[in-house]
């Protein structure tokens, strides 16, 4: 760090000179309040840069505040003075509240105009949130005024109050000694000191009268001049404490405190006075080398954060593009959006654990990523729109057929009707799904009207019980050969789906065996299956599970089933899977214990295990959702 020791001095600092140089006096202090002023000046300057780097308001994302945000976050800047920090969020949150606002003022138009209004007539009236946020504004900019008027107006007293010492120290310097005149001298620069901050453009012209006028004062003052060599050496020792506490700075592990108390350290410095000359420029040199180092690991700090924000500007700007390539991302497919939102989503995360960026380039590329952010969840939403639109037509289209099937249920035609409804029925399942909150109602309303119909058949059909009892026969048949299959353990994945395929094609048994025989069908072929050779677990579930879905495919209530089979695997796999982050937990957690290895083999073999299932539930799902 270079100190310019040329600050040119007025017309009384000139004169002042001269007399030290004549009497080898003044000189130490004129020289000191020159340097300590430079140095002073630079190390406000440097303070400034150093809390701005630590400082620096980072941007938030508030595209997604609603109005009540907006307000909500506009009061708690009421309390704080950081008014720098205050401008950035005003400058951003504005543009949002603003475009919230316009966007619903062109609604309230859009109404008025299609309701028979004309745009002349239209008047949009502020709801209680928007003259709270005009309030808010006007309160902060007010405060804003008031507390920088406070500090000006402040600055501006203590001018005058120092020009006021300066009129009494010149008065005291020149008039002639007295017992108290050393007494008020030393009043004089108490009070210097006290006094705080006064308008950048005098400080270089109060210094330099000060430090003259107290030098004309020690001139002036001969016999005093013990008493003056004893202050000096007193200065000395005040100044020498101040090297040393200003070398002990470098042991302080926060930096920022270390520059703030450096800082106070300047202002005792060059408030303590002058020295004996022999050893000022010692003296002065011991505290600039401390100062230099401090500055020095200031800089350091200061260019590694600068390192640091420029890695993170690179990783935003790369974790823009690859939101960018899904920006405007487009499929027919719920499942591929699900899959894009976890993706764009993943970035977000990484975005926002990316860190702070250079100031200049924070608002451009927070404008980016958001943007493109926000593109995508909107096509997301118009897509979503179009598939509620596609299910409500659905619906419609669904509750034609309830229509249909009531027109139907009464009907005699038994043969006729039940191929009507069984048409119904697949048309049914072609139509395609209907909003949630109606899925359930929609289906009992159709299946009432069906098993109405099926069940007057049903009571027609008595007179078939002789055929009904065959087709028991058949099926208690093929259980006893599923059952000699198990004992001997001779079946077959083929062999059991064909006794399958020959169960459901069997036909109606009596209703009184329905339960029994489906009971004793579905024991018989979980036992069958269970007895298979050479085949893995994995497979045979996957097959009891084939052979589940083969039964529900002409089952009226198949979706209804299906569905709840659907919840029933999802629930399992939500369990194994917080499962597995809980032993994942607990592996992080017993890693620092006694046995810790064997803790973790045993957490990773059911971790491994809980894995394997997870998979299999997976396979389950897919093959269900593929009926």
């Amino acid at each position: 760090m270079e100190f310019d020791n040329k600050m040119g001095l007025e017309k009384e600092e000139e004169t002042m000179t001269k007399m030290a140089e004549e009497d080898g006096v003044a000189d130490e202090s004129l020289k000191m309040g020159d340097i300590e002023l430079v140095a002073d000046v630079e190390l406000q300057h440097h303070e400034e840069v150093f809390n701005t780097a630590q400082h620096d308001h980072i941007p938030a994302d508030y595209s997604t505040y609603t109005k009540q945000d907006i307000v909500e976050l506009l009061k708690t800047l009421l309390v704080d003075d950081n008014f720098k920090k205050i401008d950035a969020i005003l400058s951003e949150v504005k543009t949002y509240y603003n475009a919230i606002r316009n966007t619903a003022k062109a609604t309230a138009l859009e109404v008025f105009t299609s309701e028979g209004g004309t745009a002349e007539d239209f008047d949009y009236k502020s709801d209680e949130l928007d003259h709270s946020f005009d309030a808010t504004i006007r309160l902060l900019k007010d405060r804003k005024f008031n507390f920088y008027k406070k500090i000006e107006n402040n600055k501006n007293e203590n001018l005058k109050t120092k020009e006021g010492l300066l009129e009494k120290l010149r008065s005291l310097a020149d008039e002639e000694d007295t017992e108290h005149s050393f007494h008020s001298f030393k009043e004089i620069q108490i009070q210097w000191k006290q006094i705080g901050s006064v308008p950048t453009a005098n400080v270089k012209s109060l210094w330099a009268n000060y430090s003259a006028l107290v030098d004309r004062f020690y001139d002036n003052r001969s016999i005093y001049f013990e008493l003056k060599e004893l202050d000096r050496k007193r200065n000395l020792e005040a100044k020498i404490e101040l090297c040393k506490r200003a070398e002990h700075l470098l042991l302080v592990e926060k930096l920022k405190d270390a520059v703030h108390e450096l800082n106070e350290l300047h202002e005792d410095f060059r408030h303590i006075g002058p020295v004996p000359r022999e050893d000022k420029e010692v003296t002065w040199q011991r505290f600039k080398a401390a100062s230099d180092a401090i500055y020095k690991k200031r800089d350091a700090f200061i260019n590694t954060l600068q390192q640091e924000l420029t890695a993170n500007l690179a990783l935003k700007a790369k974790i823009i593009e690859e939101v960018l390539a899904l920006a405007n991302f487009q499929s027919d497919r719920i499942k591929e959006w699900n899959q894009k939102t976890q993706e764009v989503l993943e970035l977000q995360k990484k975005w926002e654990a990316s860190g702070a960026v250079p100031r200049n380039k924070a608002k451009e590329i927070n404008r980016k990523f958001w943007s493109a952010f926000k593109t995508f969840f909107a096509n997301k939403n118009v897509f979503f729109k179009k598939l509620d639109e596609e299910r409500d037509k659905n619906l419609n289209l669904k509750k034609d057929i309830v229509s249909k099937a009531n027109e139907l249920k009464e009907s005699l035609e038994w043969d006729k009707t039940a191929n009507q409804l069984k048409d119904l029925q697949n048309k049914w399942k072609d139509i395609g799904p209907v909003p949630e909150k109606y899925r359930e109602k929609i289906f009992q309303e159709f299946k009432s009207a069906c098993d109405h119909f099926f069940e007057q058949r049903r009571v027609q059909f008595d007179k078939h019980d002789h055929e009904q009892e065959d087709n028991l026969s058949k099926k208690l048949l093929i259980c006893e050969e599923l059952e000699k299959a198990t004992l001997e353990k001779s079946g077959t994945t083929q062999s059991i789906l064909n006794l399958q395929r020959k169960f459901d094609e069997a036909g109606f048994v009596p209703k009184k065996a329905i339960n029994s025989i489906r009971d004793r069908f579905s024991h018989a072929i979980e036992s069958a299956i269970s007895s298979l050779q050479d085949v893995s677990s994995e497979e045979k579930e996957k097959l009891m599970l084939e052979l589940e879905l083969g039964s529900l495919k002409n089952d009226p209530d198949a979706e209804r089933k299906i569905y709840q089979k659907e919840q029933a695997i999802r629930k399992r796999m939500t369990k194994v899977e917080n499962d597995i982050a809980l032993w994942k937990n607990n592996i992080e957690f017993f890693g620092r214990s006694k046995n810790a290895d064997k803790v973790k083999d045993e957490f990773n073999g059911k971790i491994k295990e809980a894995s394997d299932h997870l998979k299999e539930l997976k396979d389950q799902l897919k093959l269900l959702k593929s009926i």
